[in-house]
């Protein structure tokens, strides 16, 4: 029965992940970069810049990545390029996690002590935690894309089991080593908290990796070599200087704090109180505190609109309790299971540190693998509740378990709502909403008119075009050139083809582009233009006016 109940789990977390996968949300433009840039890749052998066979894809000049890319090439071979050839390598990778999580905690921690039994089914915080990974708000949100960190995630996971696993197998340390070095081609967290991982892995199963010493040196000399393109990429000034654009050291606030500090002090008593060391260390503490803070996990979520849903945390407000609770039996315990309860602790805390270390903060994408730790301590604590509560009387049993399923199918069932119904609308542009559609409507008469003038109001309009549009990358790659670097470290390509991409200003490109197409957002179009055609996107919103000049 509780295979049954396994499969159960396995199928609602892919109903969750792939229901209305190439549909909702709207693609986003940088989930457009990483299907063209697989198809350009397919077509030429080089990225849609003409760079052949990257580590790091220059897009936008912010240097994704590359891994994910290279996923998504034989789904883009083998059902064209869509939203989902996008989408499902991730989201077959979310669901892949879910089940990881269970072979993980059923087998690494099969010594823990807080199973439960319902009539005749034994349950483990494996199971439960398998359940909880399903539904989490945090992991669907970036199961549902072409988000690189749920990859990362994934082989993160998949790196912690098989090292567990594979210390008395060096087939077993092999892999784990691969797939720990494959995380950190897939997303630049990854390079923080891999590393940091593995050193506490190696600290926690110090016996075991004596023992097999041999074994253990030679893949890490495995790893180090596979890592040599990586760190030679890395040599690269643009890349390095993208990766410092986001950094921590990026804010000068903590620089203009320590002047301030320093006008109120005379003397040695200044520098030491205040400087940058001080100031820096305490944003970085700030930040990192605040990927645990309530509003963030259980209220409000992320700041970001694309990686929040309305009125949600990044967890279930349920899991306020079950994540007390389970750090309560981890640390009332700890002593008769230190050796399985360190791992659980010490990832707990090292899981934002990356997130901390840029000046956006908290983050939601690049602290995702928080997910992980955090859900084994909420089984953990869900455990724990169930087990007393069947000790009490049948009566006020049966009222608890009722209760308890309520709270937690109305947390679910608000969700979902809040996530088809509201996320949309209330954020109309999280995604690019309506660029499908125009680009359906233009497809088929680009051709019949000298410029198609579209408005940059939305982000990066002409890698959209380029996905909607299958344009030949072999002809884009001669034809265009990359923006310099606005203020927030990003390029744009402004022209290509026929098709410019340009803020709209209606009193001086009417007379400037006759006999053109002129695509604006319903601020910019004045509404007494020759309007051809008004463009909604899924979420019924106006995004486009396109005016026959």
């Amino acid at each position: 029965m509780k295979k049954y109940i396994l499969i159960g789990v396995i199928l609602l977390a892919s109903v969750l992940r792939l229901y209305r996968l190439g549909s909702y949300p709207a693609l986003n433009a940088d989930e457009a970069a990483i299907g063209y840039n697989a198809y350009s890749l397919l077509e030429t052998g080089r990225d849609e810049h003409g760079n052949p066979w990257p580590i790091h894809f220059q897009s936008f000049n912010d240097y994704k990545p590359g891994l994910y890319i290279y996923l998504v090439m034989p789904f883009v071979k083998l059902f064209g390029l869509n939203e989902w050839s996008v989408r499902l390598p991730n989201a077959l990778l979310g669901v892949a996690s879910v089940y990881l999580l269970y072979l993980f905690l059923n087998k690494a921690y099969d010594n823990m002590n807080f199973k439960f039994r319902v009539r005749s089914l034994s349950f483990s915080p494996a199971e439960i935690a398998a359940f909880l990974l399903a539904i989490s708000p945090w992991h669907i949100h970036f199961s549902r894309g072409g988000w690189e960190v749920n990859t990362a995630t994934f082989l993160i996971l998949f790196g912690i089991y098989t090292f567990v696993r594979g210390l008395e197998n060096i087939r077993g340390l092999f892999i784990s080593v691969f797939v720990f070095v494959l995380s950190l081609y897939a997303y630049h967290s990854a390079r923080i908290i891999t590393p940091m991982l593995v050193f506490g892995l190696s600290i926690m199963y110090w016996t075991k990796v004596q023992a097999n010493f041999k074994s253990f040196f030679i893949t890490v000399l495995l790893g180090l070599i596979l890592l040599i393109p990586l760190v030679i990429d890395f040599t690269r000034s643009d890349i390095i200087s993208r990766a410092a654009g986001v950094g921590l050291f990026a804010d000068v606030g903590p620089i203009e704090r320590t002047n301030e500090q320093r006008m109120e002090h005379s003397g040695i008593t200044g520098v030491i109180m205040h400087n940058k060391v001080v100031n820096y260390g305490l944003a970085f503490l700030k930040n990192w505190g605040e990927h645990y803070h309530g509003l963030f996990l259980f209220v409000s979520g992320d700041e970001i609109q694309r990686n929040r849903v309305p009125e949600t945390g990044e967890m279930y407000l349920f899991e306020i309790l079950t994540i007390l609770g389970g750090l309560y039996y981890l640390f009332k315990n700890y002593e008769e299971n230190k050796s399985s309860y360190n791992l659980i602790i010490y990832w707990l805390i090292i899981a934002p540190i990356a997130a901390a270390l840029t000046f956006q903060s908290p983050h939601a994408l690049r602290a995702q693998n928080t997910i992980i730790p955090l859900t084994m301590v909420s089984a953990i604590g869900l455990c724990a509740m169930i087990r007393n509560i069947s000790h009490l009387k049948h009566l006020i049993r049966v009222s608890c378990y009722f209760l308890l399923f309520t709270i937690l199918f109305w947390n679910f069932a608000r969700y979902l709502h809040m996530y088809y119904k509201h996320m949309s609308h209330e954020y109309p542009f999280s995604s690019q909403y309506g660029v499908k559609e125009l680009a359906g409507f233009i497809s088929d008469q680009e051709r019949s008119y000298k410029n198609i003038v579209v408005t940059q109001k939305y982000d990066q309009p002409y890698i959209l075009f380029l996905f909607y549009l299958k344009y030949p990358p072999a002809v884009f790659q001669q034809e265009h050139a990359l923006t310099p670097r606005d203020k927030y470290g990003f390029s744009t390509v402004d022209k290509f083809s026929n098709f410019i991409f340009k803020s709209i200003d209606w009193d001086k490109d009417k007379p400037n582009f006759p006999g053109s197409l002129i695509i604006g957002s319903d601020d910019e179009i004045p509404n007494e233009a020759n309007i051809i055609k008004r463009i909604y996107g899924s979420n019924n919103y106006i995004y486009f006016n396109v005016v026959e000049n």
